[in-house]
């Protein structure tokens, strides 16, 4: 097993540092100070665009694609572990440097199975940054975590395709460069299970597309909104269809993988983040005549976050070598548990770290609040964390009895 990170990767992790110290956490407040000053919870604050163009010119763009080009340079997963770790740092991180989810899942998918045309209309402006883009597939009426149970009808009528139903948690809805969205929908209802769906580009200014409201986490609204959508006769051509009917499982599975693993290395950040500020809290304050971190369970936190927070990036540093080595199917046990370790660890961290905080740790003074918030999202998105242990659980199983299979699709579904 080899993760040794490549001197191009040691080169540009220092870049990075560099970049958050002097451009990143500097100006964290001032995005913040300028979406409160618009009075619009979605406003896209002109100093986004100021970090990135300065991260663009440094060569610090598109830093998650596999493969090098106009666009920028090409990571490994492994190589990508700790660049992404370092701008989940920060709320404002990834979409600083243009690897923000959703859109890096939305241009592997438009890498791996757009045609031509889907490529140059919508895959470039996202390479470049000018727009943004969203993933319709979680629904309000049906489970989720089980993709075969998606609702929205995607229909054929002559050149185009017509889409009726409901998605949520639509993440970028609100943004104010949205653009396009990657909608999954069912196409077949006499199919095989994983076969009934298909994915589709729908441009965001489609008629019959309503963006109802957005959805708050723990309160919070995102700067970029979880949408409620509504497509009432949407009517798209046939041309926007990604693959071909009955591959939106397919894709689904293809756009998760690399996905689950970039959210858990930006979680990392978070984590380390949290154990910082931590440890700066615990010497900084004292009580009753001793600073906190002379306390000894004080010193028990920061030793069992340290160590947690190692065993929680070797296993992602596992994962990502697997899916460099034999693919995202051959690392699908590991995938899903780097899922379920990565933000409950960085929960737990962070956790400890609002205590040591006392009352400011819940409160908008620090990140931690936010950082929580957040992250316990994640242990829903993109698949729950129950789905990801039956995965694991009948890899286990299977050991035993390779014909092990119970009853019910197999799990995979996203949020």
């Amino acid at each position: 097993m080899e993760f040794t990170f490549s001197d191009k990767c040691i080169q540009f992790r220092q870049r990075l540092l560099d970049f958050m110290a002097e451009w990143i956490y500097p100006n964290e407040s001032a995005h913040a100070a300028q979406v409160e000053a618009s009075g619009d919870p979605f406003f896209h604050a002109p100093i986004m665009e100021t970090l990135k163009a300065e991260a663009r010119r440094r060569g610090l763009w598109n830093l998650f694609q596999p493969h090098s080009g106009w666009w920028g340079e090409g990571f490994s997963n492994v190589d990508y572990a700790p660049l992404a770790e370092i701008m989940g740092r920060s709320p404002i991180g990834p979409e600083a440097f243009n690897c923000s989810a959703p859109d890096t899942g939305n241009m592997e998918v438009l890498t791996m199975f757009g045609t031509i045309e889907q490529q140059e209309t919508w895959l470039r402006p996202l390479l470049e940054g000018e727009i943004r883009s969203a993933y319709g597939m979680t629904e309000p009426d049906v489970a989720s975590s089980d993709a075969t149970n998606v609702a929205l009808r995607i229909e054929r009528d002559g050149d185009h395709y017509v889409l009726n139903g409901r998605k949520w948690w639509t993440t970028n809805a609100f943004h104010k460069n949205l653009r396009i969205m990657i909608v999954m929908g069912k196409t077949d209802d006499d199919a095989a299970p994983h076969r009934q769906q298909s994915q589709i580009l729908v441009p965001a200014d489609s008629p019959g597309l309503t963006f109802e409201r957005n959805l708050r986490v723990f309160g919070y609204t995102d700067n970029e909104g979880h949408g409620v959508v509504n497509f009432d006769q949407v009517r798209v051509p046939i041309g926007n269809l990604i693959a071909g009917e009955g591959d939106g499982f397919m894709i689904s599975q293809a756009r998760l993988g690399p996905g689950r693993i970039h959210h858990c290395m930006r979680m990392i950040g978070a984590a380390e983040r949290a154990l910082e500020l931590m440890c700066e809290r615990a010497l900084a304050r004292t009580t009753f005549g001793r600073p906190l971190a002379a306390r000894s369970n004080i010193q028990d936190w920061i030793a069992e976050s340290r160590v947690e927070l190692e065993m929680v990036r070797l296993l992602t540093l596992k994962t990502a070598w697997l899916m460099d080595t034999v693919g995202s199917k051959g690392a699908r046990t590991e995938i899903a548990a780097i899922k379920v370790a990565a933000p409950n660890v960085a929960l737990k961290i962070i956790d400890r770290a609002i205590q040591v905080h006392g009352g400011g740790g819940v409160s908008q003074d620090f990140p931690l609040a936010y950082m929580y918030a957040s992250i316990r999202g994640l242990r829903l998105a993109d698949g729950p964390d129950e789905v990801h242990k039956m995965t694991i659980a009948r890899a286990e199983l299977r050991k035993f009895d390779p014909t092990f299979s119970p009853n019910g699709a197999t799990p995979g579904g996203g949020s």
